[in-house]
């Protein structure tokens, strides 16, 4: 018996990292799953996946920044599956990085859009669906970064994560009432692409370890697991929080 069993899940920037990870744990769970991404060569790897370990999930490639693929994602979720009960708005990017004065309003805004306006496009389509089923667990993938720590050249970045928090307080207090759950996990330093774009250099690496209370970075599969214990019911008197799952980055000085 997994603790997902029965429950329906779709999941966000599944193609890699966190995504891969947590789509994966859902199936393992029990849940079926809805998966997105933006290349459907690594949407069959990770069905081809799931399948092997036993799993159920339907794939559909497409861009995050569009209603289109939001309302889509979740007619499939209540075609294939017959509803929608977990939402992991996770897709990202780190986007143009550099000092204020020198970052374009294209990239400002791609950033923003990626990260902060699809995670709204997802929850606006999600959360009627998750009516429907009386309730219901959402969670955005957020940051410490702009939380917690302001880091040098990711203005955008901060300011699209942080606004997710934001995100995350409001949507749990409209829809509390309605059995919805809304939170956040924000993941410190990961082993994953998008991770290593930024610890690129085996000294920036170990430079980027040591802002780590643990001294090290996460496996995805470390965060996927908290991502699990939001959307179970173990965390069922949880809703509007932003959770640090850092390995003390937050709180460490040395």
């Amino acid at each position: 018996m997994g603790v997902l069993d029965g429950k329906v899940a779709i999941v966000t920037g599944a193609t890699s990292g966190i995504g891969w990870a947590t789509a994966c744990l859902f199936a393992r769970e029990g849940a079926g799953v809805v998966v997105t991404g933006r290349r459907q060569d690594a949407l069959d790897r990770l069905i081809g996946q799931i399948e092997a370990d036993g799993g159920e999930a339907a794939a559909l490639a497409g861009d995050i920044k569009g209603e289109d693929l939001a309302r889509a994602l979740v007619a499939m979720a209540v075609d294939w599956f017959g509803g929608l009960d977990i939402a992991f708005n996770n897709a990202g990017t780190m986007g143009e990085m550099g000092r204020v004065p020198s970052l374009s309003l294209a990239g400002w805004r791609d950033t923003l859009d990626t990260n902060l306006t699809s995670a709204f496009l997802g929850a606006k389509h999600q959360i009627p669906a998750m009516i429907e089923r009386g309730g219901g667990s959402l969670i955005f993938n957020s940051t410490f970064v702009g939380h917690t720590v302001g880091m040098p050249d990711m203005a955008a970045y901060a300011a699209s994560k942080a606004g997710l928090n934001g995100l995350t307080k409001v949507l749990a207090a409209e829809h509390g009432s309605q059995g919805i759950r809304v939170n956040a996990v924000l993941p410190g330093g990961t082993d994953t692409p998008m991770g290593r774009s930024v610890a690129n250099t085996p000294e920036i690496k170990a430079f980027v370890e040591n802002l780590h209370a643990l001294k090290r970075t996460a496996a995805p599969e470390e965060i996927a697991r908290t991502v699990l214990h939001l959307a179970s019911d173990a965390s069922s008197f949880i809703t509007g929080a932003s959770i640090p799952v850092d390995g003390g980055v937050s709180i460490t000085r040395t």
